[in-house]
């Protein structure tokens, strides 16, 4: 039994499941907390709801799951100190998953599946996708574009489909840009932490280093990062460090 969460979006998906001897995934119970909830107050206390319902303790799960974007920058940022937080406290493994994998699971199979999430104001993010059964393939890395630059790229490939939850506020502007309606498939508006589930898979034992080392999968740089007023500072980028005795 483990625990997934997915806070890419404004909407939280937290997810208890079970694995099988054969892999499957059995869903104990799947929350969906939406907006105008904020989701770094509401989510510490949905998780310890959500095991205390199942009267489940945070000891007895094999790990923490969380999606690992691309998305919202602070929602990316709460989801994963939480998870952090949570395995540093009960020595739990974890293990991430792009957040548009998920969304590439509840795809059509075998045709390309360009998975769309919100990256800011006319700007989307990309993962392009193939899913066959329970799994995702990643046909390239992810990206952020334009509405216009997605409409080409479909236009580039007749077969492709697109889904996710940028559809929800950009499907008018990928038809004005001449994207046929049904290659716009309705749903999902969220990365379900229930196929994020499906898609993990953790270490064989707790690690510090795993742990530390985890980052979100932001793919491009946030706001403050592009000011020309705050440059980057000098010397090598940030890495995560554990203390030497």
């Amino acid at each position: 039994m483990f625990l997934a969460l997915d806070t890419s979006t404004l909407t939280l998906s937290l997810a208890l499941v079970e694995r099988g001897p054969d892999g499957a995934v059995r869903v104990v119970e799947h929350v969906v907390v939406g907006p105008p909830a904020k989701q770094s107050e509401v989510l510490p206390g949905v998780v310890g709801e959500l095991l205390s319902r199942h009267g489940v303790t945070l000891s007895r799960l094999e790990g923490l799951a969380v999606g690992l974007g691309p998305g919202s920058f602070t929602g990316l940022r709460i989801g994963l100190a939480t998870v952090k937080s949570l395995a540093y406290a009960a020595n739990l493994k974890v293990a991430g998953a792009s957040s548009l994998a998920a969304v590439a699971l509840e795809g059509p199979e075998d045709v390309p599946l360009y998975c769309l999430a919100v990256a800011r104001k006319d700007d989307l993010y990309l993962g392009a996708y193939t899913r066959h059964g329970g799994e995702a393939r990643a046909l390239e890395p992810e990206t952020a574009m334009s509405p216009q630059e997605v409409a080409a790229r479909m236009a580039a490939e007749p077969r492709a489909v697109a889904l996710g939850p940028a559809l929800v506020d950009y499907r008018a502007a990928l038809e004005s840009h001449g994207v046929a309606p049904h290659r716009l498939l309705p749903g999902p508006a969220f990365p379900s932490a229930v196929e994020l589930a499906r898609l993990v898979r953790f270490p064989d034992d707790f690690s510090l280093q795993a742990l530390f080392a985890m980052e979100p999968h932001y793919v491009r740089a946030s706001e403050p990062e592009r000011n020309p007023k705050f440059p980057p500072l000098p010397g090598p980028a940030p890495t995560a460090r554990l203390k030497e005795d």
